[in-house]
């Protein structure tokens, strides 16, 4: 029991304000950003001399030929994807964490799956100071070209230590069955009695909205969205590949 005080106490109110219930969290309505979330930057664009504006090192007999000043235009990079996703992690009390990404509550098939080589308790520790950043990484060119999130074994940091290696899985019927018993909620943090596993052991939740960013074909992230409420917990997940082998 001293586990799941710690984890309410630490993950429930990151979601809900001091007078708020689980009961109204899942009732109230969601709070959703702009599917775009585009940066307030504008892009500027290099001008160049047009065609009948005079050139001093031109004379009208030159017959140099004019060379096209698009060769010389600096490209813009792409703007990162940004969308919302629903983030679940959970696990047993005394087990390893899971996360799993849902583009719909109601859908009980996971968008991704994902297993961490972090346990309850030290994801509780991290969390106590606020601020979590869990890196994935894959270092190859065996799976070099394929979508990010089919690659199936990442090594995984936890705020810059090294904690193994998470797994990538598909969604099962345990799985799904817990997700179902979840489709009422959309922010929350709690227990819930599941079968998940090899036992019937008690399962640890925390539910909420993540930006999902996809930066290129190599990088991607998950952000945890804060209620304005109460902005206390930053946690972010990152999917990097490198090609260098």
């Amino acid at each position: 029991m001293a586990k799941i005080d710690a984890l309410r106490r630490y993950l429930l109110p990151c979601f809900f304000p001091p007078t708020a219930t689980a009961t109204a969290s899942s009732a109230a309505p969601k709070k959703r950003l702009s599917t775009s979330l585009r940066d307030d930057v504008e892009t500027t664009t290099n001008g160049y001399p047009t065609d009948d504006q005079d050139s001093p090192s031109t004379t009208p007999d030159s017959v140099t030929p004019k060379f096209c000043t698009a060769a010389t235009a600096i490209v813009a990079p792409p703007r990162p994807s940004k969308t919302m996703v629903i983030g679940t992690i959970f696990g047993h009390r005394r087990g390893h964490m899971w996360f799993c990404v849902q583009h719909d509550r109601l859908r009980t098939k996971p968008f991704l799956l994902l297993e961490l080589p972090i346990l309850t308790h030290q994801l509780v520790n991290e969390m106590r100071f606020g601020l979590v950043r869990i890196a994935l990484e894959y270092n190859g060119v065996e799976l070099g070209f394929c979508p990010l999130r089919s690659i199936p074994i990442w090594a995984m940091s936890c705020n810059g230590r090294k904690l193994g290696f998470a797994a990538r899985k598909k969604g099962g019927d345990p799985v799904r069955s817990m997700l179902k018993t979840m489709q009422s909620t959309t922010v929350g943090a709690g227990v819930i009695p599941s079968g998940f596993g090899s036992d019937s052991e008690e399962i640890m939740y925390m539910r909420a909205n993540y930006e999902h960013v996809v930066g290129s074909a190599d990088s991607e992230s998950f952000h945890l969205i804060n209620p304005d409420e109460y902005p206390g917990q930053e946690l972010s997940i990152f999917l990097l590949r490198s090609r260098n082998g």
